[in-house]
């Protein structure tokens, strides 16, 4: 696998969906992670991400333009001690709630599949990073349909352990923009995470978005030795 620049990865795509990136800074001394949301659809596209605990929610712009909020309001983000859960749906809930039972990232979402939004049938992605101790270490999910075909479910999940300084997996939903939409392929995509900025990063991702389709964009870095944050919402719709 050849490492690639997020922004080149980014640029190359018109709609990867809703993409989870997730790494450590050039310096090494901040855990990076990085959600945005695409949309094609009046609907889809009514949305922002707003602040919600330690966490962050979707929330419709126009409320009065809402028509279907099953699949696009939920909280990509939330924190539980140490680990914090970044997912592109309402598993987030799920994650937290499992692994607050001390169930593994990988038990916790056995319970839960692909959307029902046929002939898509898009995947549900998820992580979580996990700082303790100067530690960290973070995975990823997928589960998707079997090349479209509904009545089975792919499970994948990969494990990154002691990530390296400037280094991060990207997965998305989609692999192309064709219709049906086809569910992304493989192992995440290895990406180099050239800045050690936030304001940098966050700007580097979000001019690197199809302007037609992107939506939202959150970013959060996390010193590993404190576990202290920051964090970045950028909302094309204001």
């Amino acid at each position: 696998m050849e490492m690639i620049a997020i922004d080149k990865e980014l640029q190359s795509k018109t709609y990867p969906g809703r993409g989870i990136v997730l790494g450590k800074s050039k310096d090494g001394k901040r855990a990076v992670c990085a959600y945005f949301i695409m949309g094609r659809s009046e609907n889809s596209r009514n949305r922002i991400f707003v602040e919600d605990g330690e966490g962050i929610r979707t929330q419709a712009y126009d409320p009065a333009k809402l028509v279907d909020p099953s699949l696009i309001i939920y909280a990509p983000v939330r924190v539980l001690g140490n680990k914090t859960i970044v997912t592109n749906g309402d598993q987030t809930d799920t994650i937290y709630e499992n692994m607050d039972k001390q169930m593994t990232f990988e038990q916790s979402l056995r319970g839960r599949e692909f959307e029902p939004d046929a002939p898509n049938y898009t995947p549900r992605i998820s992580g979580v990073m996990k700082i303790s101790g100067g530690n960290y270490n973070y995975a990823m999910s997928i589960l998707k349909s079997s090349n479209g075909n509904p009545a089975a479910c792919n499970r994948y999940t990969f494990a990154y352990e002691n990530p390296q300084a400037g280094e991060g997996r990207f997965i998305h939903t989609y692999a192309k923009d064709v219709n049906p939409l086809p569910s992304f392929e493989g192992e995440p995509i290895w990406i180099s995470i050239e800045d050690d900025d936030i304001d940098v990063f966050t700007d580097k991702i979000w001019n690197s978005l199809n302007e037609d389709n992107k939506v939202s964009l959150f970013v959060r870095f996390i010193d590993i030795e404190t576990g202290t944050y920051e964090s970045r919402i950028v909302n094309k719709n204001k």
